[in-house]
């Protein structure tokens, strides 16, 4: 019984050692290499700070829009709704973000609009839309700004993430970013 107390102990101190100090040592010298130093992605525009890994709010008719988050953009509490899409409140929610889309965009149909517009992503953080996300809210930009949709088509081209090494994912687009470059659009 001593001797299987003593290997407890042991074991325990080797793992604490190489839980609490190796391991988070690698992880940090790591993150060193990213871009951020491991301390996000950061943008600096009109004297403030956003980061650009995480998503922001954008409601407002004369930007383009986020997709919905189910903690409310958090970051300190990130996560999904963990409701099935057969959930009679989920799909309350979801029904209630087309009626809004629609309202604001009137010149779209229902089945024009993309799924990543009405659902939240799986952390309620994604800090991207699909491209078609962003060519169906055109119209109501062009509208309000005054700008031709072209050169709207033209900015999301210009702020179109490829995917990583050519294969992996979907394009997409940081709505932070695009909606900065909307504003510098001159």
């Amino acid at each position: 019984m001593k001797k299987e107390i003593l290997s407890a102990i042991k074991l325990t101190v080797v793992l604490i050692i190489l839980l609490m100090v190796i391991y988070p040592i690698i992880v940090w010298g790591m993150a060193q290499f990213t871009s951020g130093s491991g301390n996000g992605q950061t943008i600096t525009e009109n004297g403030k700070m956003y980061y650009a890994n995480i998503g922001q709010t954008f409601n407002d008719d004369k930007y383009f829009w986020s997709r919905p988050s189910a903690v409310d953009y958090n970051a300190a509490g990130s996560g999904g709704s963990n409701k099935a899409p057969s959930n009679k409140e989920h799909l309350q929610l979801v029904q209630a973000r087309i009626d809004t889309f629609l309202i604001h965009n009137p010149d779209i149909k229902k089945s024009e609009i993309p799924v990543d517009l009405v659902t939240a992503s799986g952390s309620g953080l994604d800090p991207h839309i699909s491209v078609k996300a962003a060519n169906v809210q055109v119209k109501r930009i062009a509208k309000i700004r005054g700008v031709a949709e072209g050169n709207l088509q033209k900015l999301i081209v210009s702020n179109t993430e490829k995917p990583l090494m050519g294969l992996f994912g979907p394009e997409r687009i940081n709505v932070l970013k695009l909606n900065i470059a909307l504003d510098n659009f001159k």
